[in-house]
Formats: structure tokens, sequence, C-alpha cells
């Protein structure tokens, strides 16, 4: 019944009885349904805290593919949830809001990206993991942004790419390896609307601070930068370099992990272009909220369903990029 009332909106808004200490409560039903709880870094801070593994698009698709759990919450957005769904298609796969969409996933429609595949024939198909599963299985290997350099230049010389749906990452890639590929035309919100003029103005407040920047980012925010890379390798870097201010260019939630890590240090958000705050946030994966993970934890809704013929479509492409990474020891 419970699910019935809330299916039109997406998640459940039950309110959690007064009194209730909803973090001991998820903890406690983790434990009774054998659940594991999986953030990505640009979820609210609270939720990371919860989490039982945080990490980067690569790192939660290895941890989907190697877990024991037989319920995995993915708290982030739904091509995730759709990735835990395709690699773990017996498990029972969560979200806490079925509306946590995704811009980069949304600016390439598997209709559209089939014509264009079809339209230039002969070429291996490498898709972003910010895709729906229905891109995913028009593709080759997935990527991340944390092995897609590896993977192209894994590829032999000779063989031609297209490269999907991100423009600005896959043109970072092309310039790194030498590459030319076919780039699909889409990109993520986030990382589109960073400013360079803004930026600048933060490097002359802040002359020590080193600039971090996801590969997301256009060439012109690009070039700003003193490191470019994944989440995961800007939290690394953050973390393991001797500067003490970092201007930080990618979504405001790895900032949690980033001060967890070197509470010492100064990080620094960098604004959006059309906007004054010290931030540039992600509405989707915003939409987790410890009400709506209880709610979907206790009552094993919303969960993520994956047409099976389509799953055993995308797998082979994630099996792809899982595959060459273990090889490159990424």
């Amino acid at each position: 019944m419970i699910k019935e009332k809330w299916l039109e909106q997406g998640f459940i808004d039950e309110a959690i009885p007064e009194g209730v200490d909803v973090k001991a409560e998820i903890r406690r039903l983790c434990k009774e349904k054998n659940a594991l709880i999986m953030a990505h870094y640009y979820t609210e801070g609270v939720i990371q805290e919860l989490a039982d593994f945080v990490g980067d698009s690569l790192a939660l698709a290895q941890k989907a593919a190697s877990t024991n759990a037989d319920i995995i919450v993915m708290c982030g957005v739904h091509f995730m949830g759709e990735t835990n769904k395709i690699l773990c298609p017996e498990k029972t796969i969560l979200v806490p809001d079925l509306n946590a969409s995704c811009s980069l996933a949304e600016s390439c429609p598997a209709d559209e990206f089939e014509k264009f595949v079809k339209a230039h024939p002969h070429h291996t198909v490498i898709s972003y993991v910010n895709t729906t599963a229905a891109t995913k299985a028009l593709t080759d290997i997935v990527v991340t942004s944390s092995n897609a350099k590896q993977i192209v230049e894994s590829l032999p010389k000779e063989a031609p790419i297209i490269f999907g749906p991100d423009k600005n990452l896959g043109h970072y890639i092309s310039e790194q390896t030498g590459r030319k590929m076919l780039l699909w035309d889409g990109a993520c919100q986030v990382h589109e609307k960073f400013s360079a003029v803004k930026i600048q103005q933060l490097k002359s407040k802040y002359p020590a601070a080193k600039v971090l920047v996801h590969p997301e980012c256009p060439p012109a925010i690009i070039s700003l930068a003193d490191k470019v890379g994944s989440t995961a390798a800007l939290l690394k870097y953050s973390v393991t370099d001797s500067a003490q201010e970092f201007i930080v260019v990618t979504e405001s939630g790895i900032l949690v992990e980033m001060q967890r890590l070197a509470p010492n240090k100064t990080f620094i958000p960098a604004p959006a272009e059309d906007s004054d705050n010290t931030c540039n946030e992600c509405e989707y994966m915003k939409l987790v909220t410890l009400n709506k993970l209880y709610n979907c934890l206790k009552y094993e809704w919303p969960a993520i369903e994956v047409e099976p013929e389509m799953g055993k479509k995308a797998v082979k492409s994630i099996h792809r990029m899982l595959e060459i990474s273990k090889n490159l020891g990424l």
C-alpha cells in the first residue's frame, strides 16, 4: 500500500516518528536486511557519513560488482542505480528518489545516439558511465573520468572511436592522447556553468591556492587548472600535495571528504557563472536526503529495474571497462 501511495511521486515521503534516532535505525535496517549503502562524493555530507562506501563512479561500479550484500542502496543519481542493477541483476537495488536524474545522461537520448552510431559504422563506441542503460547497451566500452584516458590509449591507434556523451571530457581525452574521436554533443550542467572570470578572481584572492578541475569542464576552465582529474583523483591530490589552499572546480559535495581527510587545509568551492554563491551543486544529487534514505530502506522502494535483454547488452560494455581497468591496475 505504501508503495502505491507514493508511486507517482517517485519516493516515499512518510514522516519519521518523533524521537526516532534515524541514523541508528538506518544502521539497524542495514544489518537486518544485509544491505549496503553506497554514496557518491556529490551527495550531502550526512549521507556520505552514513554510507558504508563512498566513491566516484568507477569505485562504485567496482564495489557493486564485488559486494555480497542482498540489497544495495545507491545514494546518487538514477544511472548509478541502473549500473548497479546491470552488474547485479539478482540483487535489490534501491535509490532514495527516482527523480534523481543526470543532465549528462539526459543529453544523450538512446534513440538519437543509436542513429549517430549507425551513421558512423566500424567505430569503437566509448560511452561515459553517466548514461542510461539503453545507451550503455549501444556501447562497446564504458569509461569513467578515472580511466577514460588509459582505456582510449589501450585501443589500437588506427581504431576509429565514437566518444559520448560528454564533449568536454572527450575533448580533454583527445588532447591528452592525440586521438581524434567523433564526439557526441552532450555536457553536464554543473560543470558547464563554471566561470573562468570568477575562478580568476578567486586566484587573485587566494594566490597560493592550486586549482583543481574536473575534466567535464569546458576547455577554458581546464586551461586554468593545476590539476585535472576525476573526483577521486582530485581528492587524492588535495590530500597529498603540499599546497594548503585549493580552489575546487567540481560539484561542491566533494569538499566534505576533502575537508575530512585534510582538516587543516582550506578548500574554496568555485561558483557558477550565473551565481554569486560560493558553490556549484548538482540539484539531482541533493535530492537524496536522510528521510528518503530511511524510508527507501524501510520499505525497500523505490527499486531500480532494467529490462533483462537490455541489461545483458549493457553489462558487456561495463565488464569490458572493469576488465581493462583491472589489467591496467586502475
